[in-house]
């Protein structure tokens, strides 16, 4: 059940759920976030995905939810990386991409042939980070490019602990190239909206699920959604009351929201 009830409960009919900290950590569900997934589908609710992940492409993250257990259709998944694409073909725009090899396939036909692009395309390239590649995107920025990025998150929980995520890379081009990046990722409101757009309900009928207080929360609530905290994934102690946005709730997981929903429906 909910420590603290989220704002309009009552009138709540979808659910919108962050992966990485909420479904899974690393490559292990999270305790009970299988049989939660169950309910809800069980009980007519539905579930839509949205994530910031970068590092794999949108059908692995799918093929990896279903290793896990969670068979959802590929039309639930909403992911920073496809709005980007979207996005550069509706405007015709060139780009040069720093993202993680296996993303690559996501933008194939969309690279500058000729080296001049206009836009810099940033994602979380993990352990392929370097100051070579910082300091190429860079240089495309200081000659005049967009900077795209695919979130602005500090961190995130691996198996190992946590782990920096693209945010503080993006702060550091930014910094340098005295540029502001176009986020297409958590908290911008158009991927919240893009993730729902499906369901034909109005945003605050739709909760959003997630353990970041900023990108999840915040995020959701600027947006116009429901919102709910979980103290799984990179949950920290303390993180509730960190909250800018009015109106957000706070659970043990998502096994306890699923339950606080369908009883307050």
């Amino acid at each position: 059940m909910f420590e603290r009830t989220p704002r309009g409960i009552d009138s709540v009919e979808a659910l919108l759920l962050d992966l990485s900290g909420v479904l899974y950590i690393g490559d292990e569900a999270v305790p009970g976030a299988r049989e939660a997934v169950e309910k809800a589908w069980g009980a007519g609710l539905p579930l839509r995905l949205i994530t910031n992940t970068t590092r794999q492409p949108r059908r692995r993250i799918l093929d990896r939810l279903r290793t896990l257990g969670f068979d959802f259709p590929d039309e639930a998944l909403t992911t920073a990386p496809s709005a980007i694409r979207a996005e550069l073909e509706r405007r015709g725009r060139t780009a040069r991409f720093f993202v993680h090899p296996d993303l690559r396939s996501e933008f194939e036909g969309c690279d500058s042939v000729s080296g001049d692009a206009d836009v810099v395309v940033l994602g979380d390239m993990g352990e392929h980070f370097s100051f070579d590649a910082l300091n190429e995107a860079f240089r495309a920025l200081m000659d005049g490019a967009d900077l795209w990025v695919m979130g602005m998150n500090r961190y995130f929980r691996e198996s190992g602990g946590l782990s920096l995520d693209l945010g503080p890379f993006v702060r550091a081009l930014e910094y340098a190239a005295e540029v502001e990046a176009k986020n297409f990722g958590k908290p911008d409101k158009r991927i919240f909206h893009a993730a729902i757009a499906g369901l034909e309900l109005p945003p605050e009928r739709v909760l959003m699920v997630g353990d970041d207080y900023a990108g999840d929360i915040d995020g959701a609530r600027s947006a116009g959604l429901a919102a709910c905290l979980v103290r799984t994934g990179k949950y920290r102690a303390g993180d509730e009351d960190r909250i800018s946005q009015p109106g957000a709730g706070l659970a043990e997981d998502l096994r306890g929201i699923v339950r606080g929903v369908l009883q307050a429906a």
